[in-house]
């Protein structure tokens, strides 16, 4: 149940996707000639725009239909990791309907940071690479801001988030109230550090695929390209560090081997019993 869940949140990712794909302009800026202006739009049809959003909002209502029949026959209890295990009581409609949206919701937010990743990481990067135009393009608006604030974001969006599920998770008794504001706040912090922790599987991937390629030429790819750009950006704080001799750079290694050490020692903060506020 937990891998049909989870392939059932990447089929709701794409149908994202393509609902945010058929609601953007479908003229380049270059079209934008008072010849375009006076053209009318050969566009999609409204029910063509929004025909994905209501596949996703169908998808998210049937798994929970799904769930809510199947979970208690098979002694199937949902559960969600957000720094703590969230258990959800599959017997009951409602509890399998938020189940549903908060699962999703946790795929979509790591989808957007490891988005978030590639922007801080590549902001100098040319739109000619077509990997970091898909950052750009699916980051919007988010793309221009300044860099503090991008690293803030995710922070004031998980806040915002977990003050207004908290209520819903303690009136069902799904977990505990918390003692003060504070204790919410903490709450929230905590969790967004435990999703933000999916950047050192995306740094172990991208230094991963560049060191594969710095000995065996695979030919011209978009993927590849971008990942050694991004790579070259990721190992720039070791250049002076004696960790190249030759062909052989052990920056990779050496970044991979730091940033999953670091990943486990804020796991074991964060997992912690005292660390998590009541």
């Amino acid at each position: 149940m937990g891998l049909i869940n989870f392939i059932l949140n990447l089929a709701g990712l794409l149908l994202w996707l393509g609902w945010l794909d058929s609601i953007s302009n479908p003229l380049p800026p270059a079209a934008e000639s008072p010849l375009a202006r006076t053209l009318r739009r050969a566009g999609p049809s409204k029910w063509e725009k929004w025909k994905n959003l209501a596949g996703l909002g169908g998808l998210l209502l049937g798994r929970t239909v799904l769930y809510w029949w199947i979970g208690p026959a098979v002694n199937w209890t949902p559960k969600l990791q957000l720094v703590v295990v969230i258990p959800f009581r599959s017997e009951f409609f409602g509890r399998m309907l938020l189940f549903s949206l908060t699962s999703f919701g946790t795929v979509l937010a790591v989808f957007y940071l490891v988005l978030l990743f590639f922007s801080l990481v590549n902001r100098r990067l040319p739109d000619g690479d077509p990997l970091q135009k898909f950052v750009r393009r699916h980051l919007g608006k988010i793309e221009r801001l300044p860099w503090p604030v991008k690293l803030a974001l995710p922070f004031l969006v998980v806040l915002v988030l977990w003050f207004g599920l908290h209520p819903a998770l303690v009136r069902w008794d799904i977990i505990p109230p918390a003692s003060s504001l504070g204790a919410m706040f903490l709450q929230s912090v905590l969790i967004c550090v435990d999703l933000c922790l999916v950047w050192r599987h995306v740094i172990a991937a991208v230094l991963l695929l560049h060191f594969l390629s710095s000995y065996v030429y695979f030919g011209k790819n978009p993927v590849w390209s971008f990942a050694n750009a991004t790579a070259q950006r990721l190992l720039a704080p070791l250049r002076g560090l004696p960790l190249v001799a030759g062909r052989i750079d052990l920056r990779p290694v050496v970044v991979i081997a730091f940033v999953y050490l670091l990943g486990e020692l804020l796991l074991y903060v964060l997992h912690h019993p005292k660390v998590y506020p009541a």
